[in-house]
């Protein structure tokens, strides 16, 4: 059987994967809270963690394992949104209108993660399904002495399990006292007690407890949908490295004092952010974008797929126009050359190795370009798919835009010729402007001319021409 090594950030080393039943392998990643459309910062997880899931299905078989990915549709920005709605006019009461952006939400959701061949995980639960095995867990952490109620609310007791707290992270606790931006509250019996149960008011969404009619914490429902859905003791945990403190932190701290017999996750895998042509994408810089926009732009879904995976999942992510343009190069010229081809029974071993080896994708992708140098269409169509390229139903892009070119390069070609004998290249410049224009990629060489089409190829462009 393939070794798959991942690295554990709870160890903080490379570990071979060792699933606690082959027959039942299970895996939670932290969903959206779906207040709005999914930025492609939002995006990197999911295509990180749909490469582990392929990679899981092809070694243990699709019915062995269970991918479970949550959608948090209860939460304080849902709730500005709704109320941003009823304040313009909207019909229906708040609580209506935050289940109506909910539904909205996750389906651009699905929609947009689909478009990057994202594989839709088995279970995708919703927070406000689990709300009374929430409340029971929260009810179990006050008996066992690891919560408190205090003025409607209640919290966790950091303090009840100070000897694990900090672990993932890799801090203490008072040195995350002395450095966490926390909210220091008169009910709180320590800085870095966090929520469980917080009031509702009348008109916002809430659900009666014994502590009052409120709603849950952020933290507590991940536990409890993981418990439910994966058992007290599961094989993985991820997500972005953003929600290792205090999210995943307090996730294990209720979760082992809740189950104390279980493990909750045995492995913690965390994927870094992503940036924008070298710089942090923030709406104040004008390069923050969903992945909506950049469908909307003409860039194939399949081609944001191919830029994440260019780059280690552990590494951060650099988005820039330039590996677009390259990335759609380089499918079509795959997609030509695995056209009408059936794929090998089997991908690459080599690729798997990659993938195994605390999923490289880049070396993956190395691999995948070594077939198609060597011709090999069959082998790369089959290693692709490992990690959701080249399928079926993500080539629609390239049809759609399909042009033959070569008359065009020709022409270029001739011109070029013309004007090495006549020093005039005012011809040259025209072409190539056009070309450009129309969003091609114009590669002149001793080889002759070759025109690429860029994202957001126009063919209605060179009619004109």
């Amino acid at each position: 059987m393939t070794t798959i090594k991942l690295h554990n950030t709870r160890t903080r080393t490379k570990e071979s994967f060792v699933p606690i039943d082959p027959d039942n392998v299970r895996m939670y990643v932290c969903g959206p809270t779906v207040y709005d459309r999914a930025h492609l910062g939002n995006a990197r997880p999911v295509v990180v963690f749909d490469v582990l899931y392929r990679l899981l299905r092809h070694v243990y078989g699709p019915d062995h394992v269970i991918y479970a990915r949550n959608f948090t549709d209860v939460d304080d920005k849902i709730n500005a949104t709704a109320l941003a709605r009823k304040q313009a006019g909207a019909d229906g009461t708040l609580e209506q209108l935050v289940q109506e952006r909910s539904d909205e939400t996750i389906g651009w959701y699905l929609h947009d993660m689909g478009a990057l061949g994202a594989l839709e995980p088995n279970a995708m639960p919703r927070a406000t399904q689990y709300i009374a095995q929430m409340i029971a867990m929260i009810e179990d952490l006050i008996a066992k002495g690891h919560a408190y109620a205090a003025e409607g609310h209640v919290l966790f007791a950091v303090d009840s399990w100070r000897e694990g707290y900090g672990k993932l992270s890799g801090r203490s606790v008072d040195d995350m006292i002395a450095g966490a931006r926390v909210e220091v509250a008169p009910y709180k019996k320590n800085p870095m007690d966090f929520v469980l149960w917080k009031p509702s008011s009348d008109e916002l969404p809430g659900w009666d407890s014994p502590w009052g009619r409120g709603r849950p914490g952020w933290h507590i429902e991940c536990s409890a949908m993981a418990y439910e859905l994966l058992g007290e003791s599961f094989d993985i945990h991820g997500g972005g490295n953003d929600l290792m403190f205090p999210h995943h932190e307090n996730e294990i701290a209720q979760s082992c004092c809740a189950h104390p017999e279980g493990e909750f996750a045995r492995v913690w895998l965390h994927n870094e952010m992503l940036q924008v042509e070298g710089k942090k994408m923030s709406k104040s810089l004008g390069n923050f974008f969903t992945v909506h926009d950049l469908l909307e732009q003409g860039i194939p879904g399949e081609v944001i797929r191919f830029v994440f995976l260019q780059t280690h999942y552990r590494k951060p992510m650099d988005w820039t126009e330039k590996k677009a343009r390259d990335a759609e190069a380089t499918l079509r010229k795959w997609r030509a050359l695995t056209a009408g081809i059936e794929p090998a029974a089997s991908a690459a071993p080599a690729v798997i190795v990659a993938l195994g080896d605390d999923l490289n994708t880049a070396g993956a992708i190395a691999e995948l370009h070594r077939l198609a140098a060597e011709g090999d269409a069959a082998g790369l169509l089959a290693s692709a798919r490992i990690i959701g390229l080249l399928s079926d139903d993500m080539g629609a892009w390239v049809e759609a835009g399909a042009v033959d070119l070569s008359s065009y390069a020709e022409r270029l070609a001739h011109a070029r010729v013309a004007a090495m004998q006549s020093k005039d290249f005012a011809e040259v410049d025209r072409l190539k402007a056009a070309y450009i224009a129309a969003g091609l990629e114009v590669r002149m060489g001793k080889e002759g001319v070759e025109l690429v089409p860029g994202t957001g190829f126009d063919a209605g462009k060179l009619a004109d021409v």
